[in-house]
């Protein structure tokens, strides 16, 4: 009989729940709390998509800022990225993560505008991809395709629902702090709650408590989580590969191999004080669903470089990645396993 989920329990993980689904919600609540002015100087655009982007939230919630346009999503960015060229004003614009290759003009000159945009790509990666390839979405790494002093381009891929609600809540609104491109990846699949170390002391008796990005927790853009700590090495992921990533070092860690967990939700920064923790180490393993050419493991090594241990010791840990690298050839909950980066 043919299984139509995945079979595995996985460790150290709660209920299952849609990232994409979490942020067009959460947007739609930052916005019910903004006055009429502030969030006039909102524009929404939609490639048709919403349903799937779960924008179509926005657009039942707050019709009067939501342009419902056609599958025209270069003429659609550069029409978010427009209007958010005034510093008091943002473009919002959403679609698949495999369609932002063909935004890369319009992301340029967005950036050299100085235009304020905030991106929410769904179906990122590869997981529950039933239309393979032409759907993966592994390139999300061109849409930081400026020069490293260009007006600011962030982008943010959370590990579960919890950390979603909490990227959007910090970086939606325009701010001074906050402005510039900023695209937030989340994935086509659900995705579990991540729980916390349960060997660490602490009151069991409300779950919350357990959820790693529950109550307490506080998003802070550019910086690396230590989901857990280990002694032997580091895997360093980010988005559905993190639960995995977890299952697998909750595994190792029962067979006496202490290896540690590192969740990167700010995909393009780096992080240089846990660069060092990493460098410093005996080993590091990107574990990732974006493609192995352009994805965080291509540039992961190259900062490893640069490190201060590096530079100064000339010793380094051990490195590799595990990425998408085949052609997608059919299934949903499949495509993990096929590209590798399985627990």
């Amino acid at each position: 009989k043919a299984k139509t989920a995945d079979p595995h329990q996985y460790q150290a993980c709660g209920e299952m729940n849609a990232m994409r689904k979490i942020v067009g919600q959460t947007v739609t609540d930052v916005l019910s709390g903004m006055t009429t002015s502030d969030k006039n100087n909102i524009m929404v655009i939609d490639s048709d998509l919403g349903g799937s982007t779960a924008f179509n939230k926005i657009q039942s919630a707050h019709p009067s800022i939501y342009v419902q346009s056609g599958v025209m999503e270069r003429g659609n960015f550069a029409a978010a990225a427009g209007f958010g060229m005034d510093p008091k004003k943002q473009g919002v614009f959403s679609t698949f993560a495999a369609f932002l290759e063909m935004l890369c003009s319009e992301i340029t000159m967005a950036r050299l505008n100085r235009s304020n945009v905030y991106c929410h790509f769904s179906h990122s990666g590869v997981d529950d991809m039933s239309d393979n390839t032409c759907h993966f979405g592994l390139n999300l790494f061109f849409a930081d395709n400026g020069l490293e002093d260009g007006y600011d381009t962030k982008l943010y891929f959370p590990a579960d629902c919890n950390q979603a609600k909490k990227i959007v809540e910090a970086t939606f609104p325009l701010t001074e702090t906050n402005k510039g491109l900023r695209f937030i990846f989340t994935t086509r699949s659900k995705t579990p709650t991540l729980l916390k170390d349960m060997e660490l002391p602490m009151l069991l008796s409300d779950s919350k408590v357990k959820e790693l990005y529950g109550d307490g927790y506080t998003f802070v853009p550019g910086k690396d989580e230590i989901v857990r700590d280990g002694t032997m090495g580091y895997i360093v992921s980010f988005g559905d590969a993190v639960y995995r990533a977890l299952d697998a070092v909750v595994s190792l860690k029962a067979e006496g191999i202490n290896i540690g967990l590192i969740n990167k939700p700010t995909l393009n920064v780096v992080d240089k004080e846990m660069m060092e923790r990493i460098a410093s180490s005996p080993l590091c393993l990107v574990v990732e669903s974006l493609g192995k050419k352009t994805g965080l493991g291509s540039k992961f090594g190259s900062w490893l470089l640069m490190t201060e241990t590096a530079q100064n010791t000339g010793k380094l840990c051990k490195f590799d990645s595990i990425a998408t690298h085949h052609e997608g050839c059919g299934g949903l909950w499949e495509q993990a396993y096929g590209q590798g980066y399985d627990s």
